[in-house]
């Protein structure tokens, strides 16, 4: 499936509930009811999307149904629930199809999916992001002919999962557990952005390094993954171990550590996270975090961090499920600690949070209290507080009452921003 997107799987950390895949164009999360794929660059993810259907009926035991025509694609499994969404392109025109436009991103999708709503959120001639979702029970489009229900010559794997983790889970978590807030930042500081560089991350560790041979223990242990053959790492051999320039997962423990963004879940207050991290050569960085719930309880949540620091087309994105106020961290926190470690001259945040089956429950039942109440939980996660990140000032704040979610968009630059012409469409 990776193959149809143009990336691969350069590291995986598992856990009970989702396997977090890092990947050379992003990140993709596995978990036993959802998939969630990021990527970036020219990569074309919506061809893998009728592959990722077919997959779920061969080898993940959901119900099959007639495929729309793909390719090959005979079966597909129907999801609950689909959503797409991106920013507005920095150079729509190197893209490749079907990401040259978001009409022809919709019509692809619609193609797939039938009752598929696409919005644009955000000015036109500014930041903007574009969002695709389906309804719930979603509905595959029907093949133009009639198509046999299995290929030819290919094996049927069915496993017997249980119905309320193929269905029941799936529409629980999807609706009412679901909140996900991302940070799209461009413009990066330049001075600021040379720290996810391999030549700098290597002078970094260089120093930690050496600061360890003399007896300091502010440290960071890069060794613990930088052999190849599991092998010890022998300092009398050279001065300067070579894996510190060579080795993407070492150096990007380095960039982790010393660029704070391992104190945004802090292993103190996070003791069982783990952090997966890669940087690239001659720049770039990737990383994935697992975050399991606090306290003995279900579920393990995640982040996803990608940062292209070249100036030209500046860039970095962070996005994570972990539910706002887990171990006393707000949404407005999370902003700005991550906001002080890549230092945009704008930025855009979307929080995509579900309506809970109460709060639909009380419409139903015309209770008016309880929807005075639920209005008042509303107006708290739109607090002004988020609008206060320091060193920026909320140009945009646009609010969406969608199908089963609210949608929060709000748009940033900083005060000393120049600014530049406006990226009209794509």
């Amino acid at each position: 499936m990776l193959d149809l997107v143009n990336c691969k799987v350069l590291s995986i950390v598992e856990s009970e509930d989702v396997d977090a895949y890092l990947l050379s164009e992003s990140s993709m999360f596995v978990f036993p009811h959802k998939l969630i794929l990021k990527t970036c660059g020219t990569t074309t993810l919506l061809c893998g999307l009728p592959r990722i259907l077919e997959i779920a009926v061969l080898f993940g035991g959901f119900p099959r149904v007639t495929a729309p025509p793909s390719n090959g694609i005979a079966v597909a499994a129907a999801p609950y629930r689909v959503f797409y969404s991106r920013k507005n392109y920095l150079f729509p025109d190197r893209q490749r199809g079907p990401h040259r436009s978001w009409r022809d991103e919709v019509y692809t999708l619609d193609k797939l999916f039938i009752g598929g709503s696409a919005y644009m959120i955000g000015k036109m001639n500014g930041e903007h992001w574009y969002l695709y979702l389906t309804e719930p029970y979603t509905m595959l489009t029907p093949p133009a002919s009639p198509q046999s229900m299995g290929s030819p010559g290919t094996e049927t794997k069915v496993f017997d999962l249980p119905s309320p983790l193929v269905v029941d889970r799936g529409s629980k978590v999807c609706e009412g557990e679901d909140e996900t807030l991302e940070i799209l930042m461009t413009d990066l500081d330049e001075e600021n952005a040379r720290q996810f560089y391999l030549d700098h991350a290597s002078a970094v560790a260089e120093d930690q390094w050496r600061g360890s041979q003399r007896g300091r223990d502010d440290y960071i242990d890069v060794f613990s993954n930088a052999s190849s053959d599991d092998s010890d790492v022998s300092i009398k051999e050279e001065a300067f171990p070579s894996e510190l320039t060579t080795e993407g997962h070492a150096l990007g423990t380095v960039v982790s550590e010393s660029c704070g963004l391992s104190d945004v879940y802090p292993a103190d207050k996070y003791p069982d996270a783990r952090v997966d991290a890669y940087l690239f050569t001659p720049c770039g960085f990737s990383a994935n975090g697992v975050i399991p719930a606090p306290n003995g309880q279900k579920g393990t949540h995640y982040f996803t961090v990608h940062v292209t620091p070249e100036p030209i087309c500046s860039y970095a994105s962070f996005e994570t499920n972990v539910p706002c106020g887990q171990k006393g961290r707000e949404t407005a926190d999370i902003i700005q600690h991550v906001v002080d470690i890549f230092k945009p001259g704008r930025f855009t945040v979307t929080l995509f949070e579900a309506t809970s089956a109460l709060e639909e429950k009380a419409y139903a039942d015309h209770d008016e209290l309880a929807q005075i109440r639920i209005l008042e939980r509303q107006a708290a996660r739109r607090i002004t507080k988020m609008d206060a990140i320091r060193g920026y000032r909320r140009v945009d704040r646009i609010v969406h009452d969608l199908d089963g979610y609210d949608l929060v968009f709000r748009y940033y630059e900083r005060y000393d921003w120049k600014g530049g012409a406006p990226r009209i469409g794509e």
